[in-house]
């Protein structure tokens, strides 16, 4: 048992993630007078890292049949439409099933879903991938949860799903030509989306995005806040609980939009920087055993998964820092929230009982049977 344990569980992706998971709860704990996200969160915690572990012992070389694929997409899509009838409404967006003590949110799941379709449909095709019908096909997987995300609203999620997508086409060997016709739709449909999808507040947070200091009272308020909060923080930082910023309550959603903020208020320019390290570690131990997938499809599911971790975390710093605008994504592994963290490690734990099935290879000869050379 202990022997595949260890061999079962990429350790040092592992014990990267653990600070992580301690920088948020040590944020939580700090602001939280009644530790109610504290508590919360350490349960949570601990059954993800179950999770992960269980899940790294199991067989899922089944998620290769395409009836498989295609049932979780059905039903997880299906449980979209469900929310616009019976969800929960929180902070705006009908993006939740109240479940009594817990909250589920499937645009969640439904990203780790559309990185597994994907990395099917490519695993199949990626020869002949240069014809464009296959970024046409491979849109529309994207496309469904896209749409039925962005109608919640839910912006950030929505965002995600399609830089999966994206990414995802161009790791697997698009040509350049095609890639301009994907960028230009991508401005065509963002255009439709501005005139006849987009709420009210979600253009007013885009024109904050263009002008942060254009409505500092009213929809510029969350960006301004939070910027103030990681520049007051400057090198080393206020100390744990000395964060005004939280304290006082001018930060909203510390625990969950705006932990990396109130983090940063809290631990300086050297915290942030240990912070990205162990973030970068996680990315490239990803990728690594993405590398030695026994087949592109699982080479092509480690990409997706890494593509996932990095929009999520690249999104919500930006909007924390005012480079973005605030669309209400989580911080991996740090932010409040079961769901959220529920699926991180189930993908994770996916990924490493795919590598009990790897192979390894000389990272050229990956390359060029991943790329289809």
């Amino acid at each position: 048992m202990f022997l595949s344990l260890r061999r079962n569980v990429d350790w040092v992706l592992f014990f990267s993630i653990i600070p992580i998971i301690g920088a948020g709860l040590l944020t939580m704990n700090s602001f939280s007078y009644d530790n109610h996200f504290f508590d919360r969160q350490v349960a949570w915690a601990v059954i993800s890292l179950t999770v992960l572990i269980a899940l790294s012992f199991a067989d899922f070389r089944f998620l290769k049949r395409a009836d498989i694929l295609v049932g979780l997409f059905f039903v997880f899509s299906l449980m979209l439409i469900v929310l616009f009838a019976v969800g929960h409404t929180a902070k705006g967006a009908r993006s939740w099933f109240d479940l009594g003590g817990f909250s589920f949110q499937p645009s969640d799941p439904i990203k780790i879903i559309v990185i597994l379709v994907l990395a099917k449909y490519f695993s199949r095709r990626h020869i002949e991938i240069a014809n464009i019908k296959h970024i046409l096909i491979s849109g529309l997987y994207a496309f469904i949860p896209f749409t039925l995300v962005l109608l919640q609203p839910d912006l950030g999620s929505a965002m995600v799903l399609f830089f999966i997508w994206l990414g995802m086409i161009i790791v697997s060997g698009v040509s350049k030509k095609h890639l301009l016709l994907v960028f230009l739709a991508g401005i065509v449909s963002f255009a439709l989306l501005w005139t006849f999808a987009f709420k009210p507040y979600q253009k007013d947070r885009i024109v904050t995005f263009l002008n942060p200091l254009s409505d500092v009272q009213g929809s510029g308020y969350n960006a301004y806040q939070s910027t103030i909060a990681v520049g007051s923080g400057e090198i080393l930082g206020k100390g744990v609980g000395y964060g005004t910023q939280s304290r006082l309550k001018f930060l909203p959603e510390y625990q969950t939009d705006f932990i990396f903020a109130a983090f940063a208020e809290e631990w300086g320019l050297i915290g942030v920087i240990l912070l990205f390290l162990l973030y970068g570690i996680v990315v490239w131990r990803i990728l690594a055993n993405a590398m030695v997938g026994i087949t592109n499809f699982e080479t092509l599911y480690g990409m997706g998964l890494a593509i996932f971790f990095m929009v999520h975390f690249t999104i919500n710093v930006g909007m924390n820092i005012g480079l973005l605008p605030v669309t209400g994504l989580t911080v991996p592994f740090m932010s409040y929230g079961g769901s959220h963290l529920l699926t991180e490690f189930a993908g994770l734990g996916i990924l490493m009982s795919m590598k009990r099935y790897g192979r390894a290879l000389h990272r050229d000869d990956t390359k060029n049977e991943f790329l289809g050379a």
